[in-house]
């Protein structure tokens, strides 16, 4: 066992997973505490903290360790991470995910943007930031995002034995679902080898960037009178990109016979529509294409298709399937 590169005050080091339900950071947090632990004779704790437990809610898990001789008697969640792991990308539209870190805190993220990109929408001066493609690689190798970044996050983390979590996965799946061991195995190593850094020099007068709690916007002293609900059922702020897992449809307009087979199958209401005059000058709805904000990545409209003119396409950085995409209403804001 090395020795851990840094503590804090109390000597923890302390990660922090940001996530949302569906890609597997509370396993992952369940994996990374356990084997600090039992593979690595570290004292550690790991837990978890969600609200609903159902996909594209958010999910944070958090991991402390510390030498075998300091007693852990703290389990708060963690404000103050030494590392955070983000596992989408989408994620930083509606949570602070860097909230607490240090000015040498390394952040490593899922995602296919530039080092440059990601410290912009981070927003932060200083630290190192970590990207890996994890949801190309559990695509690709038919796994879970989780892996992955297990694997990155063992680069990472250089006082853990990349050896021993290898054995750490083949103890979880190997009783229930043992054909996934080797294919986990594959996408742990990846994350592993892919991970690239960026590391942003610090001065050392910057300061801690503050810890924010998410704090509900109306209570009993601000909400309207008689609890009236002002904005009801209005999706029109909404982004459900963040409950995307790196597949979008991708619509092929000369093949479409305007059927609305997928407008059916779409639980979201994705589809945009305008009314156009048929080859006979009658009246008749045409679809125009996807509405990208409200599309969670269900691809239930590919299986709907009787013509094939949407096929299921990996996501591009920018959020989209294809270029040739319906604004969505921010863009169309933006624009004007």
């Amino acid at each position: 066992m090395s020795k851990m590169p840094k503590s804090n005050e109390l000597g923890f080091f302390e990660i922090r997973l940001e996530s949302i339900g569906g890609l597997g950071a509370n396993l992952a947090g369940k994996m990374l505490s356990e084997d600090g632990v039992v593979g690595n004779g570290l004292n550690g704790v790991g837990f978890s903290s969600y609200g609903s437990e159902k996909k594209g809610s958010p999910v944070k898990a958090h991991i402390r360790f510390c030498d075998p001789v300091t007693n852990i008697r703290d389990t708060t969640p963690i404000e103050r991470p030494h590392v955070v792991g983000i596992f989408h990308d989408a994620l930083f539209k509606t949570i602070d995910c860097t909230s607490g870190i240090y000015p040498d805190s390394t952040i490593l993220v899922n995602s296919q943007k530039s080092p440059y990109e990601l410290k912009n929408d981070l927003k932060i001066p200083s630290g190192t930031i970590a990207i890996v493609d994890a949801t190309g690689i559990a695509l690709e190798e038919q796994t879970k995002v989780n892996t992955a970044m297990l694997g990155a996050l063992y680069r990472i983390l250089d006082f853990l034995d990349p050896d021993s979590m290898k054995q750490t996965i083949s103890r979880t799946f190997e009783s229930k679902y043992p054909h996934l061991v080797e294919p986990n195995i594959r996408t742990f190593e990846r994350g592993y080898n892919e991970v690239k850094f960026k590391t942003y020099s610090f001065d050392d007068v910057i300061e801690h960037k503050p810890f924010s709690r998410a704090e509900p916007l109306l209570g009993y002293q601000t909400h309207a009178i008689g609890g009236t609900i002002t904005n009801p059922g209005n999706s029109i702020l909404k982004d459900l990109s963040i409950s995307r897992a790196g597949m979008l449809p991708h619509f092929h307009e000369q093949k479409c016979i305007n059927c609305a087979a997928c407008d059916t199958a779409c639980p979201d209401f994705c589809f945009v529509w305008e009314e156009q005059e048929d080859k006979r000058g009658r009246p008749q709805m045409f679809l125009q294409g996807i509405d990208y904000q409200y599309c969670k990545g269900c691809l239930k409209c590919v299986h709907a298709c009787p013509v094939d003119a949407l096929t299921g396409e990996r996501e591009y950085n920018d959020g989209y399937a294809d270029k040739n995409r319906v604004p969505h209403l921010f863009d169309l804001a933006i624009q004007n």
